[in-house]
């Protein structure tokens, strides 16, 4: 595996850092680290990596290992860029922060004194849902990611739409993981300044801390001297380049993207209570309400890596909140298309640590932080590539028995209750928006924003949709409505697993 180091001469020129921020040496991270994140990527089929850790303010590693190009084999570097996806979110609480510090925000105070048109499923919600709820995950709404995951609608049509989509619980009761509503807090961060919330970012966040070559779209990723391709692990364990996601609708839960060179900056603020070679980014109030518990996280039932060795988890304002060893620790990760990342660092042993990969949904980005720990404290090295590998083949196991079990449950025999040619149509749900049936040759096409797949025949009315790719086995089973005149009248798409089916109502011609 290619890895690429820079000297502190090159380092502190790309980075822009101080003599205090410059790697120094540390004899825990040696060449025997080295191999074994070669390892870890070998196994796990990651092509490329970026690493960065500090303790205190003193960078102690930062490299590259792995390809950002398979194909080319072009070695990833520390300027090397990454989509970031969900380690967004910490920076958009980080501008709200700000923007509370000088008074522009109330945390507690309901949404609509500053977006006086917000408006949820639920009146009462409406009326008192806070910033502070926007940002700790407690408003009730499941993720209902497939709204805005096919890229068909902008911010501003995202945010009218929230008054259409569906509880699943009580508002503050459950912690649920929510991206609208971190694309409200920014929607809501940006009118406090009256600018975009990309503009917010760029000069309360990036500017102090001298990240000028993060950028916030994949259209200002691709045209970076220095980023990397995103990649996706097939069933048979072979890896394939695929197409950047575009994230701007969705931007403040998961657009930025940047290089290791100039996240550790940002981690090296949080560890130091807002500030960064000696300037206040945000308050150290600011800093410790961001890394202290909001909300519990409800408990897995399925068994998980960590075991004992790591807490359980509870989340603050854009960041999880557990512990390492019984050392508190504060975290957050990204996973997008062809790329997962993750920040993590333990506040009371002031070491933090940056991991940026560019592979779908990778594993090695939770535990290679645990690998530094260990080492960086002295700790009795773990298993961790073997544990979290143990944790992704029951996760498999799981899948095929469900998918089995679907399989099974088909009622043999059976065909549609009319012509393929009846079903076609446009039908629409006021959130969600329009979706379109069609037909090819003998089978039925499923038209959702960018989703257009096929469809086969399961039982009856049902029908289930075919992965479009290996990349993407997406399979939704779909069940065709009649009204009681016997017409086709709408078809329920299991489109958010925590809600029943969502309905979309045929168009009238």
């Amino acid at each position: 595996m290619t890895r690429f180091s820079i000297s502190l001469t090159v380092l502190a020129a790309v980075a822009g850092r101080s003599a205090a921020q410059q790697r120094v040496p540390n004899t825990a991270l040696d060449r025997t680290f080295d191999a074994r994140i070669d390892s870890v990527l070998h196994a796990w089929k990651v092509p490329g990596i970026g690493i960065a850790v500090v303790k205190g303010s003193q960078v102690i590693l930062i490299k590259g290992y792995g390809f950002k190009d398979l194909e080319a084999k072009i070695a990833v570097t520390p300027a090397t860029k990454f989509a970031i996806g969900s380690v967004t979110k910490s920076f958009t609480v980080t501008a709200l922060a700000s923007q509370a510090t000088e008074g522009k925000l109330d945390w507690d105070a309901p949404v609509r004194r500053y977006l006086p048109d917000f408006q949820m499923f639920d009146p009462v919600v409406t009326e008192r849902m806070t910033t502070r709820d926007l940002v700790t995950h407690r408003s009730g709404l499941p993720r209902h990611d497939l709204m805005w995951g096919g890229g068909t609608f902008t911010r501003e049509q995202l945010y009218q739409r929230l008054r259409f989509l569906e509880p699943t619980k009580d508002f503050r009761a459950v912690w649920q993981y929510q991206n609208l509503m971190y694309l409200t807090a920014g929607y809501l961060s940006g009118t406090l300044d009256g600018k975009a919330w990309e503009d917010v970012v760029r000069t309360r966040v990036f500017a102090p801390l001298g990240m000028t070559t993060a950028d916030i779209s994949v259209n200002e990723l691709t045209r970076s001297p220095d980023y990397s391709f995103g990649y996706a692990k097939l069933p048979n364990d072979s890896v394939i380049r695929i197409p950047y996601r575009n994230l701007d609708a969705i931007g403040p839960a998961g657009a930025i993207n940047a290089s290791i060179a100039e996240m550790i900056k940002y981690v090296t603020m949080h560890l130091n209570q807002g500030k960064f070679e000696g300037k206040e980014v945000i308050s150290g109030a600011a800093a410790r309400e961001m890394q202290v518990p909001q909300m519990v996280i409800p408990v897995s039932p399925a068994p998980t890596a960590g075991g004992t060795d790591l807490g359980h988890e509870q989340y603050g304002m854009g960041f999880f909140i557990g512990s390492y060893r019984g050392r508190k620790m504060v975290h957050h990760g990204g996973n997008i298309d062809g790329f997962s990342a993750e920040v993590n660092f333990l506040p009371n042993d002031s070491i933090g640590v940056v991991v940026l990969t560019n592979l779908n949904g990778t594993a090695t980005r939770d535990f290679i932080p645990f690998m530094v720990y260990d080492r960086l404290l002295g700790l009795a090295p773990i298993d961790w590539s073997g544990r979290f590998k143990a944790q992704v083949a029951r996760g498999l196991a799981r899948q095929d028995s469900i998918r089995n079990a679907e399989v099974a449950s088909r009622v043999a025999n059976t065909k549609p209750s009319r012509a393929l040619t009846e079903f076609v149509g446009s039908y629409n749900h006021p959130g969600y928006g329009d979706l379109a049936i069609g037909l090819s040759g003998d089978k039925l096409t499923f038209n959702y924003s960018s989703f257009s797949v096929d469809m086969s025949h399961v039982h009856y009315d049902v029908f289930e949709t075919e992965p479009r790719s290996a990349a993407q086995p997406i399979r939704w089973k779909v069940q065709f409505l009649s009204d009681p005149a016997g017409k086709v009248s709408g078809i329920a798409v299991p489109l958010e697993p925590a809600l029943k089916p969502i309905v979309f109502l045929r168009k009238k011609a």
